[in-house]
Order: structure tokens, then C-alpha cells, then sequence
């Protein structure tokens, strides 16, 4: 068993905010993205955010859908939200760990989401900055490892401050046809926002969800997906599974109610995957620094 998962307390512990992180550090930050509805994208978002804090990384998941269900999902009752993603949004130096919410997931805290969030699309069109709220808000060092945020499932001004705040998107797709014309839309607005807001925005990954190997038409979409984004698509697949959908009804990630599902074991193992992706990406950017100081230091001897 996964060690962070053994453990069942009956009361979260609060966020341990002496936790000794090296000095400035920045978390990653990664957002769960698609404008298509029901493509396993907030399934993903707990799951994955759960999976990483059962491998001992602290995780902050920000709601940003005003249905709530990334909250209600891991057990966040909505009369106990007093402050939630819509503040951090609209309030002017607001540091989101004061607003993290443990939850029953040892390293797991959830900033939730509230229905003012489904007004703050039409009050986001005034405001100073608007696309920028949520990166001021989350651009600073926070004692976590990864902040992960669940998008609405809309192109929208809430959705635009994720990706303009994030440093990288993963993208849940399901195995059908049509989720193949959204993906494109999404493409383009990723471009958009690079050329405008945030020009290191990159795809970490696109996730194919909900396939069924009995289908002709789960083979074929993710063929054409792999064909397209090469080795952007993870090698890991999220199947078609009831314990996915059972979970939420109970307040707990899938990860927790059924461990052993397929689709459990399908995030555990994405969640090591992007592990993986991260050491290499990580690995690379330290190669080019190297590479870069080289040759400031030829030209300063040709000098």
C-alpha cells in the first residue's frame, strides 16, 4: 500500500507551514484543462493530486469551477468554506496557502471553489489586470511542491488567468470524435496565450480518458492523438470504470475509496509518469543553463 494512503485520520491536520522549503522556491504549476465538459477533467485533477501526495509531494489543488466538484470530491463541505479561489482572484495580495483546506489526504490541501465563482467572469471584464489575477496570486514561493488548478470546462476569463498563471497544461481527452474538434479549439487558445500573456505555457501532456478497449472508436481517436502529439501523449490510459464515478458520492478520490480499481491504478501510475517528465524537464533546463553560462564565459576570454 501506498504509504501516504494508510493512514485515515478522522480530523485533517492544518497546513504545516514551517515545513522547511529551500529559499524562494516556486512550486510547479499545472493546470487541468479542456473547454469540453465530461472528459474526466476534475476526476483527473483529484486523482492526480492525490496520487502525488501519496508519493510525498505536497500538493494544492485550486477549484476553479463554480460546480465544485473537485471540492466536494475530496470531502469539502460547502458550509465550511469561508474563503475560497474566487478570493484569491479578487483580493489583492491574498496568499493561498491561508486559504488551503486540508484534506483526509496526508500532503493534500484544496483552495474550493464557491458560487461566486460563476459570477466572476462578468466582474473579471473590469478589472485591473484580469488576466493576470491568478499568477499574482500563485507566482510566489508556497510550501508546496505542486499546485495544480481544475479549469471550468470553458474557454473563459477564469479559465485564461489558469493558463496565464500555470507553467504547464494537462489535457484530459476522451476517447470520442468529437473530443478530437474541441482539442483543437484548445490548441489555438494555447497558442494565443503564449504569444500574449505567458510564452513559457506548454502542454505538459495530453491524458486519454475513459477508453474502452472493446471499442473500435477508443483505438482509432487514440491512434490519431499519438500520430499528432507524439511523445506529448502520456503512455498512460485512464479506462472506462464505475469506481471513477462512485468515488465523488463519497467525498473521497478514487485513489482512496478503491485502490486497487483499474482507475486508480491508472493515476497512480500517470502520477509517476509526470514524476518522470518533470526530473527530465528539470535535467534539460540544466543542461541549457550550463550550455549558456559556456559559452558567456568563451565570449568574456575571446574578449
Amino acid at each position: 500500500m501506498i504509504p501516504a494512503l494508510s493512514a485515515s485520520p478522522t480530523a485533517p491536520a492544518p497546513i504545516d507551514r514551517d515545513r522547511s522549503f529551500p529559499a524562494g522556491q516556486m512550486p510547479r504549476l499545472l493546470a487541468v484543462a479542456n473547454q469540453k465538459g465530461g472528459v474526466g477533467k476534475t476526476t483527473t485533477a483529484v486523482n492526480l493530486a492525490t496520487a502525488l501526495a501519496a508519493v510525498g509531494k505536497r500538493v494544492l489543488l485550486v477549484d476553479l469551477d463554480p460546480q465544485g466538484n473537485a471540492s466536494t470530491g475530496l470531502g469539502v463541505k460547502r458550509s465550511d468554506i469561508r474563503k475560497s479561489a474566487y478570493d484569491l482572484l479578487f483580493e489583492e495580495g491574498l496568499n493561498a496557502a491561508e486559504l488551503a483546506v486540508a484534506t483526509k489526504v496526508p500532503g493534500l490541501y484544496v483552495v474550493p471553489s464557491s458560487m461566486h465563482l460563476a459570477g466572476a467572469e462578468i466582474e473579471l471584464v473590469t478589472a485591473k489586470r484580469r488576466e493576470y489575477r491568478l499568477r499574482e496570486a500563485l507566482r510566489r514561493p508556497l510550501p508546496f511542491d505542486y499546485v495544480i488548478t481544475d479549469c471550468p470546462p470553458s474557454l473563459s476569463l477564469v479559465t485564461l488567468n489558469a493558463l496565464v498563471a500555470v507553467d504547464a497544461i494537462v489535457v484530459p481527452l476522451q476517447c470520442e470524435f468529437y473530443a478530437l474538434e474541441g482539442l483543437s479549439h484548445l490548441v489555438k487558445t494555447i497558442d494565443r496565450v503564449r504569444q500574449h500573456f505567458n510564452p513559457k505555457l506548454d502542454i505538459h501532456g495530453v491524458l486519454l480518458t475513459m477508453y474502452d478497449p472493446r471499442n473500435r472508436l477508443s483505438g482509432a481517436v487514440a491512434d490519431d492523438v499519438r500520430e499528432y502529439f507524439g511523445e506529448k501523449v502520456y503512455q498512460t490510459v485512464i479506462p472506462r470504470n464505475v469506481r471513477l464515478s462512485e468515488a465523488p458520492s463519497y467525498g473521497l478520490p478514487a485513489i482512496v475509496y478503491d485502490m486497487k480499481c483499474p482507475g486508480a491504478q491508472a493515476y497512480i501510475r500517470l502520477a509517476g509518469e509526470i514524476i518522470r517528465r518533470e526530473k527530465k524537464l528539470q535535467s534539460d533546463l540544466a543542461t541549457l543553463q550550463n550550455d549558456s553560462r559556456a559559452q558567456n564565459q568563451d565570449k568574456k576570454v575571446s574578449v
